[in-house]
């Protein structure tokens, strides 16, 4: 991986870092009020193992269901380059974006990345499809909802990750409702495995 991505990566894990010292000593109120100023990112293992996948299924349609502040893109549009794709990724946050904007733009990606400014499932819902890579990572609620409408839009062998399975603790009956329906669906394999926060992989066949 390129240097300039690696400092990329590296600037967003140490602001980690200081965000997750400073998480620790609010209250319950004080972190629900204060979320949204978190980076909350996937992680070095969870980020490495996508950058894999979508490389070696040659994954050119991504789609990532909650940018945040661009940790899971630069991800996904180091691998994106790479296999000659590109990245769709869909963010309520105006703000966020312009942040996940400049980091890219930095690390040499911002071409690799199409934001979509606005609520998730209204994006999605006029997005037309197939994709061949997803992350889902937005508030956990909307896992459900998000599945539903996207999973008509997969590719043959498309490969779906969601993020927060295992942790935090606060999200596991969402999570749970999120492993359920797709297990549910007749056409889909999945598997939970304890990378980062606990990731849900699943392949439509």
């Amino acid at each position: 991986m390129e240097k300039a991505v690696l400092a990329v990566i590296e600037d967003y894990e140490a602001r980690a870092r200081r965000e997750e010292e400073l998480w620790s000593k609010l209250s319950a109120e004080e972190a629900m009020q204060r979320r949204d100023e978190m980076l909350l990112p996937v992680g070095r293992a969870a980020g490495t193992l996508m950058n894999l996948l979508v490389k070696e299924a040659e994954a050119r349609r991504i789609l990532e269901v909650g940018s945040s502040y661009g940790y899971s893109a630069t991800w996904l549009a180091e691998a994106a380059r790479a296999v000659g794709g590109k990245v769709i990724s869909l963010e309520l946050q105006a703000a966020k974006v312009e942040h996940a904007r400049a980091q890219l733009a930095r690390a040499g990606l911002e071409s690799y990345v199409e934001f979509r400014v606005g609520d998730a499932l209204a994006s999605l819902a006029t997005l037309p499809g197939p994709f061949d890579f997803v992350l889902i990572d937005l508030w956990k609620d909307l896992y459900v909802p998000v599945f539903d409408l996207l999973h008509a839009k997969l590719a043959q062998g498309a490969i779906i990750v969601a993020d927060n399975m295992l942790q935090p603790e606060s999200a596991r009956v969402h999570a749970k409702a999120y492993r359920q329906r797709v297990r549910a669906a007749a056409d889909m394999s999945s598997v939970l495995l304890a990378v980062g926060n606990g990731l849900e992989i699943s392949r439509y066949q």
